[in-house]
């Protein structure tokens, strides 16, 4: 991506590329058609919250995010799932859903604080190493019956045949996601399956940012990250596994 239009793609590519991946089975509970869902209430304890992960802020406010499944869309059905998860919405017909924003803190550094004693190139250097964090939208969802094993399973059969890539609108920008690819899932819940997506960006330019999504017994937690700066620089990254691990210990 050109370090030029890191800033202006930060917005749109935050809610709407996306990518998905390699299911990895963890055993334990299997949900099943007796599970009951956690009610909205207990579902919004359920979720992290400022304290919970060391280096991150935690942003429960969702202005950032879409305010119902109504604004995102998918151009094919059965990736839809996909586009749900990306943006922080319940990938299946959940009872109860909440999500909440999860910023890496930056640490300020001692560098040059006056712009006229740096070149053109550290000035970029500068500002790319700025937008160097993770921000991840956080996503849990509650289920009766086999909905959450149904929902798993609808996101994770979407690996092969959303593997093409397929239009997506959030909150009313279009999107192109042109490649999904398989990761390794973190091994976290009872399933998990981890995946990248590819997006169209500016200027011919591609976005790369990452997936996750673990089912916890009867309840689906999606991660959905993104590096700008890593995006510019074209630097691999991945969903926090910190973010993962503090999720997965309120939902024991």
């Amino acid at each position: 991506m050109k370090r030029s239009s890191g800033v202006r793609v930060a917005a749109t590519v935050a809610v709407s590329a996306l990518s998905l991946a390699l299911v990895t089975g963890c055993g334990g509970d299997s949900g099943g058609s007796d599970a009951k869902a956690l009610s909205a209430t207990e579902l919004k304890k359920s979720i992290i919250a400022q304290g919970d992960v060391e280096g991150y802020k935690v942003d429960a406010s969702g202005k950032q995010l879409p305010k119902s499944k109504d604004q995102v869309k998918s151009g094919e059905e059965k990736c839809t799932p996909l586009a749900y998860a990306m943006g922080g919405q319940a990938p299946g017909e959940a009872a109860s859903e909440t999500s909440v924003m999860v910023t890496q803190e930056k640490k300020p550094t001692d560098g040059a604080s006056k712009l006229e004693d740096l070149t053109e190139s550290e000035i970029e250097d500068s500002i790319t190493s700025a937008m160097d964090m993770t921000l991840t939208v956080v996503g849990l969802s509650s289920y009766d019956g086999d909905g959450a094993e149904e929902t798993f399973k609808s996101v994770s059969d979407a690996v092969e045949s959303c593997s093409g890539g397929f239009p997506v609108t959030m909150q009313g920008t279009d999107q192109k996601v042109t490649g999904i690819a398989a990761e390794k899932g973190s091994g976290s819940g009872d399933e998990s399956v981890g995946f990248t997506a590819k997006s169209d960006a500016e200027d011919g330019d591609v976005a790369t940012t990452h997936v996750e999504v673990v089912r916890h017994g009867s309840t689906i937690a999606t991660y959905y990250t993104m590096n700008l700066g890593l995006m510019i620089t074209d630097k691999p990254y991945d969903v926090p596994a910190a973010v993962i691990d503090a999720q997965a210990a309120k939902l024991k």
